[in-house]
């Protein structure tokens, strides 16, 4: 779900290691790929990303190439506009030279939503020994919104979860509490019982709060995605917090709500 008030940008210049989750397992099958067809519960849903899942493989397969090759300018390439404009290729190169060696990689599974697709993949590390699985988000073009390695949240993401979470468990007067002062006096419990239950029937209701990822920190606005498996699609719902870590708005996606 986007929204016009997000201002994307990725900490690129952040050390990989010190997110690396180190659970270990032996490699299998580096070439496998899951992309999961849209079922004709899906295609229901209106509107949905013109990114098919061939096509999010593709930019998928190409981001880990560079990834896995140290290609600072084949990765820059593969990000979306605003992350581009606030990094560089030699931002980037810095980031890949002091980041760990991959042997390999496979994707494990694609979801496309209303107007973005989640993939999750799997870095293999220490010659195939190590695995570190990591979401990507993609855009309708394909390029990369945001994304993260799997295995270490932050405060502001854990924040989205528990909001989502209170949604999801219709405690709306402890969701809430996650809110801006200014952001509660316009949206009342009542209007998060509506807009989050249309969101959710609409859907098809939620079958699991996946993870939640930065996509912009450290700002006046910071935005994280909450992924959200659903029943008719998997899909994020963009949550933007303050500098205090209060919650500024939600888009709970006009066209749906």
């Amino acid at each position: 779900m986007n929204t016009t008030a997000c201002v994307l940008a990725l900490a690129l210049c952040g050390p990989i290691a010190s997110v690396m989750p180190s659970a270990k397992s032996q490699a299998t099958n580096l070439e496998q790929v899951d992309a999961r067809p849209m079922t004709v519960a899906q295609a229901a849903v209106a509107p949905s990303t013109t990114l098919t899942a061939a096509q999010a493989t593709k930019a998928a397969q190409q981001l880990l190439d560079a990834l896995q090759a140290k290609d600072a300018a084949g990765l820059y390439a593969g990000l979306s506009a605003p992350l581009r404009s606030t990094s560089s290729e030699a931002a980037v190169q810095d980031r890949l030279n002091r980041g760990p060696k991959l042997n390999g990689y496979r994707i494990n599974s694609i979801s496309r939503g209303i107007d973005d697709t989640t993939v999750e993949a799997v870095a293999l590390l220490n010659g195939g020994k190590q695995e570190a699985p990591l979401l990507l988000v993609l855009d309708d073009t394909g390029k990369l919104v945001a994304w993260k390695w799997i295995g270490k949240t932050l405060p502001i993401e854990q924040s989205a979860i528990n909001f989502v979470k209170d949604l999801d468990a219709e405690r709306w007067v402890a969701a809430r509490y996650y809110l801006d002062l200014d952001f509660q006096k316009e949206i009342g419990p009542q209007d998060l019982k509506r807009k989050w239950s249309k969101l959710a029937r609409t859907l098809g209701g939620v079958k699991e709060i996946k993870s939640a990822l930065v996509a912009s920190q450290g700002g006046d606005q910071q935005l994280v995605l909450v992924t959200i498996q659903f029943g008719k699609v998997t899909d994020n719902l963009f949550v933007i917090f303050n500098r205090d870590g209060r919650i500024i708005n939600v888009d709970f996606s006009a066209d749906l709500v």
